[in-house]
């Protein structure tokens, strides 16, 4: 499937006929918003803001190549799990804090039908490698049963906190798709509004059973994102 969606990218960029030079064969990106977490992740991680930075090579006035780096903060989320004092004791309900972002360098082709006026839409598609880590805090001590792919760990059976906090990342490949319009404000400068879906191949996470040391499916984490974003190009 990557590698079908890779050359349909590379179709599309040399299916586009040629046309006049652009105003600016280069010009650099940067934008800023707000990204929603979509999917089952938005129950472990919280929406935040993003931050954008990239350079677009105009290859012709229907086609564009661009280079992309993009932040994006989630809000911190609070959870509730049960901690007991001992492994056989009942438990209590307790605060567990997960801080998360998600990092992204991704290569995009961008579409931009021919359009008369300062308001012109386009449509992009890319493939890039995404970088998620996630922190887990708790003020709390004992023994607590957690299986949540989404901050990478998963235990079936009761162990210490200690092995559920900490920081555990993933660095995986995915792709993203969306639109948006571009209003030219003088010369090459414009503003862009943006909104892209982006979609991430995350690692399989597996149940350890920490009596046997066997290990078993605990699930995946995929990750699901949507950007909204207003920025320039220059």
């Amino acid at each position: 499937m990557f590698r079908r969606f890779g050359f349909v990218l590379i179709a599309a960029v040399f299916a586009a006929a040629p046309a006049a030079a652009q105003d600016r064969p280069v010009q650099l990106t940067i934008g800023g918003g707000y990204t929603a977490v979509l999917g089952a992740a938005s129950d472990r991680v919280g929406s935040g803001g993003n931050f954008t930075l990239g350079v677009l090579f105009n290859a012709s006035e229907m086609v564009s190549l661009q280079g992309e780096y993009g932040w994006n903060g989630m809000k911190q989320k609070q959870l509730t799990i049960d901690v007991a004092p001992t492994p056989f004791a009942g438990g209590v309900p307790t605060d567990f804090f997960a801080d998360a972002n998600m990092q992204y360098g991704a290569f995009n082709v961008l579409l931009n039908p021919p359009m008369s006026g300062k308001a012109a839409p386009y449509v992009l598609a890319g493939l890039g490698v995404y970088y998620r880590p996630v922190t887990i805090t708790t003020p709390s001590l004992g023994y607590a049963t957690v299986c949540d792919p989404y901050w990478y760990v998963c235990y079936p059976a009761v162990v210490p906190v200690e092995q559920i906090v900490g920081e555990r990342s993933s660095t995986d490949f995915g792709m993203n798709f969306g639109g948006g319009v571009n209003f030219k404000i003088k010369d090459a400068t414009s503003i862009f509004f943006e909104v892209r879906y982006h979609y991430i191949w995350g690692p399989d996470i597996k149940a350890v059973n920490p009596l046997s040391g066997t290990e078993s499916a605990g699930g995946k984490a995929n990750g699901q994102f949507l950007p909204i974003t207003v920025g320039f190009r220059f």
